[in-house]
């Protein structure tokens, strides 16, 4: 048996006033209804940061500054195993709105534990956690 590659996700950090945009997964896919940072899957041939833009243009119509690297988490689901790169970024054009997400909300991070996450999300919101306790 051949282990499958585990599926490339790039995944924005984006903060307004102090708050981390998520988007609410649509309920007929994978982990469907809880609430994630915006992005999605990688595409053949496609950097991440391709990725990431075009996943931000297509779920909730906006354009980003240039995206910086922050943490990679690897989580094994029972059916898959996803790579998830989380990537520092802002809007540099257009308001986010609902188009390929069921919903929308700006969160502060230290309700970021309060929120229905995927399981792989948990590392990250620690990080985020830990970050704001540092300040």
């Amino acid at each position: 048996m051949t282990l499958a590659e585990p599926v490339q996700v790039a995944a924005a950090l984006i903060v307004h006033e102090g708050r981390y945009l998520l988007t609410r997964r649509k309920t007929d896919v994978h982990l469907g209804g809880l609430w994630e940072f915006p992005g999605g899957k990688r595409e053949p041939g496609e950097s991440l940061e391709e990725c990431l833009r075009r996943e931000l243009r297509e779920e909730v119509g906006i354009e980003i500054t240039e995206p910086v690297p922050f943490q990679i988490i690897r989580h094994a689901y029972p059916e898959k195993t996803v790579e998830l790169h989380f990537f520092r970024c802002s809007i540099k054009d257009g308001h986010p709105r609902l188009m390929g997400c069921d919903g929308l909300q700006w969160v502060p991070p230290e309700e970021l534990t309060q929120v229905p996450l995927p399981p792989a999300d948990r590392p990250l919101v620690d990080a985020l956690i830990s970050l704001r306790a540092a300040k």
